[in-house]
């Protein structure tokens, strides 16, 4: 394999340093490593079913000694971005563990007359009851924000289900344009590198979707690294129109190529 020359890198969580709760081999020590030699990082996730903080611990829990400051997420991008407005009243339609994201930033929830319906990887909480009260939401006006566009997700049983395949329902439904503000998002990506201090050409994303973590980082003009772990399927990458600039067994072959 090919030294990945870069001085800074952007990570996925979810499929990248766990599967469902178990850390993949290698994951933390490659964080370990990162921090021993000085590289810059920032872990970039499309996961909504955590806020930020519920998120650090979860990753703590697992091994990694990562701060929430070095965790960017959907919700913390949305929050950032509504909270400005001024009418900013969400109804969301995510896991409920994500309000606090929300509240932290003092954005009111409701559940009638919202400005912003916020889509995210609701899980059961995708119940008809639920997703017509979004539908009726966006018909009187309001905006659909999503989390992320992801199609699926690699659960400990098998692939499931992410939100994109919702949010298409409600664009379908409405004839409305969602605003992604999580990857493949270039202004997400920017948020992190702009956390970072580095420029896009000297930047590397690692990540298990070949759409979502590398095209996107590609089209931010970073260097897109996919993973064969999580979700990664050999036929969908075949098929892709997307080129990595490189593909790996997993994160740790990190610790022997930079």
């Amino acid at each position: 394999m090919s030294t990945i020359e870069a001085k800074a890198f952007l990570i996925d969580l979810d499929g990248v340093l766990y599967v469902d709760n178990r850390p993949i081999e290698g994951a933390v020590e490659t964080v370990e490593m990162l921090e021993e030699k000085g590289y810059r990082y920032r872990f970039v996730s499309n996961t909504t079913s955590k806020s930020r903080r519920s998120l650090a611990e979860f990753l703590n829990e697992m091994g990694f000694s990562i701060s929430e400051r070095r965790i960017f997420t959907p919700g913390i991008a949305a929050a950032e971005r509504i909270r400005s407005e001024r009418d900013n009243r969400c109804f969301l339609l995510t896991r409920p563990a994500l309000q606090e994201d929300f509240d932290q930033a003092g954005i009111p929830i409701v559940d009638d007359e919202a400005e912003y319906v916020v889509v995210g990887d609701a899980e059961d909480g995708f119940t008809f009851e639920r997703l017509n009260r979004a539908f009726r939401l966006v018909m009187a006006g309001a905006r659909i924000m999503a989390l992320e566009k992801d199609r699926y997700w690699m659960a400990a049983d098998g692939l499931s289900l992410s939100a994109g395949p919702f949010v298409a329902a409600l664009e379908y439904a409405t004839g409305a344009v969602a605003e992604v503000v999580g990857k493949p998002s270039r202004d997400f990506f920017e948020i992190a590198l702009a956390d970072l201090r580095a420029l896009p050409e000297e930047t590397a994303m690692i990540g298990d979707d070949i759409i979502t973590d590398v095209g996107g980082a590609q089209k931010a003009e970073m260097t897109g690294i996919l993973v064969r772990t999580g979700k990664y399927r050999e036929d969908l990458a075949d098929r892709s129109t997307v080129i990595p600039d490189m593909i790996i067994e997993s994160i740790s072959e990190l610790r022997e190529n930079i």
